[in-house]
């Protein structure tokens, strides 16, 4: 950051309070650290809800064991979007529900596609999609 600019900010003391207690909580040192945090999330959820930015997304999916037509999904899926699927881990939670985890990486809206296709699928109990950026062009 070899082109800092320094600003003042008026803020309602108990927001500011709250605030000073959120830092303190998450062990920022300091406050200028928070608001950089927060303005880059903003910028890339802006980003990210485009889907046209290059993204890394984590699909979280817990399903019935039993259910065939997940597990042939899953297989098409990865060799459908083979440049996209990075990586996926299964771990067996009981006898009969598993947990699958997808890495995805290529731009937002092909990894909701893929996510939105595994997540509306016969035996998926719950699913969930974390989108972030690469950190490219990030400061």
């Amino acid at each position: 950051m070899s082109n800092l600019i320094r600003f003042g900010m008026s803020l309602d003391e108990r927001l500011l309070k709250d605030f000073d207690a959120l830092i303190l909580r998450k062990g920022y040192a300091n406050r200028s650290e928070a608001i950089r945090d927060l303005i880059r999330d903003s910028l890339v959820n802006e980003k990210l809800e485009l889907g046209t930015e290059e993204a890394v997304g984590i699909i979280t999916l817990v399903y019935s064991h039993d259910t065939r037509t997940y597990r042939d999904l899953l297989s098409d899926l990865q060799h459908k979007y083979f440049h996209s699927i990075i990586s996926t881990i299964h771990v067996h939670l009981d006898r009969h529900n598993c947990l699958e985890v997808i890495v995805a990486k290529g731009k937002g809206s092909e990894i909701k596609k893929i996510a939105d296709r595994l997540i509306g699928t016969k035996g998926v109990k719950h699913g969930k999609l974390a989108l972030t950026t690469t950190g490219k062009g990030l400061v």
